[in-house]
């Protein structure tokens, strides 16, 4: 007797996924280390590439695997908070669970999410945004207004069994499954080794700290896995801003995000239903101290940029944090630097006044500049 089309598809539900091939796993290695080829962990796991991937690749298979020893230390700008670095190692199965299940999550995220996604970075997300204010406003010709949101403590907040479900829903491969749960659940507090000034550390606050957060609660930043990890669990708020509330204008740049609306009470009647749901099935909060409800003529700040009628500028905070660091940063390190503000103002639609300051500040450091479009700076001998 056939079996049933019903009882083979329960059948071809249960086998088990195809797991990762040297190859795959050499191209996750190859992921990683790009930009990062350099770095002291990069090269020790080059020395002995082969017996190091055989070594990881067989782990994967039987099981054996464990996320290893993290490293955190603490960051002062923009602000201070924690950043925790897993083993290179580590970092390669980061790649690894990316490179396979990413593309079937971002193929359903909606287009107005950014970070962490191809393609949709801080630029990405300031020209959307700016879109649809035009859009919202006629080109500037009607009144409209923005709410603008921000999650409490979002990466140390995020409780771990809820973005669980969510990844479950769209992994059906037990060992990739598997393999998902064994990164999201796992806590570098148990082994970690903290690096950098103690002093430093303490500037953290206690609310934003890791070290602090419940069981089962918190993502540590600096890891892809953890960035797309956010993601999973945001596209749930733009799944319902944009079919539950039906938002017409929606962009989020990772826990930001921004609706807009002719009509300002509609938009407070959107932030009620966000401040209820967000607990309530994603198990975050909003910061009440950073929401923003006002006309949107005044100015957007979002992603490092102010959307500004005709005109999308640099924050000028991050102007002045440039200038500063062009001016008392070593020598060695000015061009590298003085080169990426420049290509970070540029992203501006209106950044000539910004382009110039730091130009003026690269030329008090001794070095040259592309005297045109204000674009590149030289060093002394190649200008």
């Amino acid at each position: 007797m056939k079996p049933s089309l019903s009882q083979l598809h329960r059948e071809s539900a249960t086998k088990e996924a195809p797991q990762p091939t040297l190859n795959t796993l050499l191209q996750a290695y190859i992921d990683c280390r790009q930009h990062k080829r350099n770095t002291a962990s990069a090269r020790e796991f080059e020395q002995h590439l082969e017996r190091n991937l055989c070594d990881l690749h067989a782990e994967l298979l039987d099981g054996s695997y464990r996320p290893g020893r993290s490293i955190c230390f603490a960051i002062t700008r923009p602000k201070p908070r924690e950043v925790w670095a897993a083993q290179f190692r580590d970092r390669i199965v980061h790649h690894l669970l990316y490179n396979h299940i990413g593309p079937r999550f971002e193929a359903a995220f909606v287009a107005d999410s950014c970070a962490c996604i191809p393609g949709r970075g801080t630029l990405y997300g300031a020209q959307r945004l700016e879109a649809q204010v035009r859009s919202c406003t006629h080109n500037w010709a009607r009144p409209a207004f923005y709410l603008k949101c921000d999650c409490a403590n979002f990466f140390v907040s995020i409780h771990k069994p809820i973005l669980l479900q969510r990844l479950a829903a769209r992994i059906h491969e037990p060992w990739w499954l598997a393999l998902a749960t064994t990164i999201l659940m796992h806590d570098p507090r148990s082994d970690v080794e903290v690096r950098g000034k103690a002093s430093t550390l303490r500037r953290v606050p206690a609310h934003k700290s890791l070290f602090n957060a419940p069981a089962d609660t918190g993502l540590p930043i600096g890891n892809l896995s953890s960035q797309f990890f956010a993601n999973v669990l945001l596209d749930g708020l733009d799944q319902h801003a944009k079919h539950q509330l039906r938002a017409p204008y929606y962009v989020r740049y990772v826990d930001d995000f921004v609706l807009l609306h002719p009509d300002a009470q509609w938009l407070s009647a959107a932030l009620r239903d966000i401040t209820a749901w967000l607990p309530a099935h994603l198990g975050v909060q909003l910061n009440p101290s950073k929401t923003i409800l006002q006309p949107v003529d005044r100015g957007i700040d979002f992603v490092g940029q102010v959307i500004k009628p005709w005109r999308r500028t640099t924050r000028r905070r991050t102007l002045a944090s440039a200038l500063q660091r062009i001016e008392h940063l070593p020598a060695a390190e000015v061009f590298s630097a003085g080169n990426s503000y420049l290509g970070l103002v540029r992203q501006a639609s209106h950044s000539h006044k910004e382009r110039a300051a730091v130009c003026r500040a690269l030329l008090k450091r001794g070095h040259a500049v592309e005297g045109m479009n204000l674009s590149k700076a030289f060093r002394r001998n190649e200008a």
